[in-house]
């Protein structure tokens, strides 16, 4: 029960939702979710907190950067349940597609060296 809680309270967050629609497109930093969300950068390390204890996302560094993406949830049968019911929903919702017709111009490169 205990896991199936922590994923519910995980996202039970609109900016929580709107992380893991982007990240079923493709792996994101720090840097690329704040600026596709609109928030500080500390707000969207929060989320990511919430996300990573949950088990929903997973990360690895790559130099400089660390890289955010859709946990592999082969060990929490709720997680994998729910990450995958999730394609399905939302892609009409307005902040989700909003956000998304960003992503393929936003760059890592130019962004986190500001």
């Amino acid at each position: 029960m205990r896991d199936f809680i922590k994923i519910m309270k995980a996202l039970s967050d609109q900016n929580r939702v709107v992380i893991l629609k982007l990240l079923q497109q493709r792996e994101l930093c720090v840097c690329e979710l704040r600026e596709l969300l609109g928030l500080a950068q500390s707000t969207v390390s929060k989320h990511l907190k919430i996300l990573e204890g949950a088990r929903l996302i997973d990360y690895s560094k790559d130099g400089q950067w660390v890289n955010y993406r859709l946990a592999d949830s082969e060990d929490n049968p709720y997680a994998a349940a729910l990450l995958e019911n999730l394609k399905q929903w939302l892609d009409n919702d307005q902040r989700v597609a909003e956000a998304a017709s960003r992503l393929p111009f936003v760059d890592r490169s130019t962004l986190c060296g500001r």
